[in-house]
């Protein structure tokens, strides 16, 4: 008998986060939801990552109806979500209670799988959040995030493992969202952790398809005892998204191994979200193929967007490879992070500031932060001069606590802040969105009266409106006209919700 691959569908999260910008409306989503339940697969991710601040910002949705409404519609699968540690779905860390509620809350209106992650792959910013999902009685699940640099080592990644098994992890998670997880190292990992953290410990893999190569990267996982893989219906996968589940299951024909998928459901989700995506057209990404610079820059194929946005911005647009190209050295210079958020949004940032102004001329508030370990410690140690740029620029001195430990007791003061919105509904569910997105909350909640937006539109509307052209821009792709700098200019650069003014002198 085949050993049973276990399947987590990404279409209603990671798949729309990565290529259409996390805009799909859950309206888009509804109606698949029947089959998705009843598809075989052992959980579906549908809440987390940038889905959070993407209902409030952009589709006046609150995020925590579309999980209860997940959890209604899909009563028979478990319900998946990613969650950063001690930053929860923010972009700061959070006091350890405020860390616990959340999970409590996630958990009472439907959550099942938690993928705890940490940007900086530091264990301390993962106990509390792995704590609370153990007392909810929900599955924890460790995650590892994946990259490569000269002091990451199998050894390294096992090492990290252990200490999630030790914090009572349900599943270990080898998290690739750039696409970096090549066939051998994906074996070699793999085989190490069911050898040294156990045979009966589950691994599950999840692997962007930007780079081309980790499709094979999922086989030799399953090899080696990989127990679940993550991957996105055909019609929603692929470029910077993920691998079609529909060519797993194919792949594994004829081997020791099977998904159980039900063919047929997948057939209608495929044609389902064929149909949804031309809708949303104007969010779609740019990489469609291969992008094996990637191995590189190491870059996630939705921070390379962002980029080019932020360099639109200053009238650089033809500058994105210098970016690309100062990322390593950025990154090698803070100790080799992980590019996922925010040190994705972070190193990259300080790369367009260093290569429109001069190295580290301009810092962030938020590197200078990562350099001084205020998001936790590094894998290697950082640049001194660079190091202590950062300390005159924060004007406070580099920590090795575990950043949290600073953090005073912060729930009463966040309920008394959101309590003064208006349109606060009174619920611990609002002051948590208050919290996380305190720029973004003030204007959701009076709007949230009017009910959610559905940002997609009909593709023939979309393209006879492009061959019009909006009024007072250029038609097409044609550049806008830029006048020589004659003097000082100041230029926004916002960065997870805060903007940074830095101002240019010409020459």
């Amino acid at each position: 008998m085949p050993r049973k691959i276990e399947v987590t569908e990404l279409v209603l999260r990671d798949a729309h986060q990565s290529l259409m910008a996390t805009r799909m409306a859950l309206e888009d989503m509804v109606p698949a939801c029947e089959d998705i339940d009843n598809a075989g697969y052992w959980s579906v991710e549908c809440w987390g990552g940038a889905t959070f601040d993407s209902c409030i910002r952009f589709m006046n949705e609150d995020p925590w109806e579309r999980l209860r409404t997940f959890k209604t519609l899909m009563p028979k699968t478990p319900l998946q979500m990613l969650l950063r540690g001690q930053n929860l779905l923010g972009y700061r860390h959070y006091e350890d209670s405020v860390v616990e509620r959340f999970v409590a809350k996630a958990a009472e209106n439907g959550m099942d799988v938690f993928r705890v992650f940490d940007a900086l792959n530091d264990p301390r910013n993962l106990e509390v959040a792995m704590r609370a999902v153990k007392r909810s009685g929900k599955h924890a699940q460790g995650t590892i995030c994946y990259t490569v640099s000269p002091v990451h080592t199998v050894q390294g990644f096992v090492d990290l493992a252990k200490q999630l098994v030790g914090m009572g992890a349900d599943s270990i998670c080898l998290k690739d969202m750039a696409a970096l997880l090549k066939p051998q190292p994906a074996y070699d990992i793999v085989r190490a952790i069911k050898e040294q953290c156990g045979s009966d410990v589950l691994v599950h893999i999840h692997a962007h398809a930007t780079t081309g190569v980790t499709l094979v990267s999922l086989m030799k996982a399953i090899e080696a005892g990989a127990d679940i893989v993550d991957t996105a219906i055909s019609s929603l996968s692929m470029g910077p998204g993920h691998n079609p589940t529909e060519s797993l299951v194919e792949m594994l024909e004829g081997t020791p191994y099977t998904t159980l998928l039900d063919a047929q459901r997948l057939g209608k989700i495929k044609d389902y979200f064929a149909k949804i995506r031309p809708r949303y057209q104007e969010f779609l990404s740019n990489i469609t193929g291969v992008e094996t610079e990637i191995f590189k820059s190491q870059i996630p194929g939705g921070m390379i967007s962002n980029l080019e946005s932020q360099l639109k911005q200053q009238d650089a647009g033809d500058r994105l490879q210098e970016v690309l190209n100062e990322v390593p050295r950025v990154r090698e210079i803070s100790g080799f992070p992980p590019l996922v958020t925010p040190t994705s949004q972070i190193v990259g940032t300080q790369a367009v500031f260093n290569v429109l102004m001069g190295p580290y001329k301009t810092l962030s508030g938020e590197f200078a932060d990562l350099m001084l370990g205020y998001y936790g410690t590094t894998a290697a140690g950082k640049d001194e001069a660079v190091l202590q740029k950062a300390e005159l620029h924060a004007k406070k001195p580099p920590i090795t606590c575990r950043p949290a430990d600073l953090l005073k007791p912060e729930w009463e003061e966040l309920r008394l802040t959101a309590s003064k919105l208006e349109g606060f509904n009174g619920s611990d569910e609002d002051v948590l969105t208050a919290a996380m997105f305190p720029q973004v909350a003030p204007k959701f909640f009076p709007a949230r009266k009017n009910g959610p937006k559905n940002l997609g539109k009909d593709p023939k509307t979309t393209a006879d409106a492009a061959k019009v052209g909006s009024p007072g821009k250029p038609a097409g792709n044609a550049a806008p006209q830029v006048a020589p700098l004659d003097g000082p200019v100041t230029y926004g650069v916002t960065v997870n919700g805060r903007t940074h003014k830095v101002t240019v002198n010409p020459g």
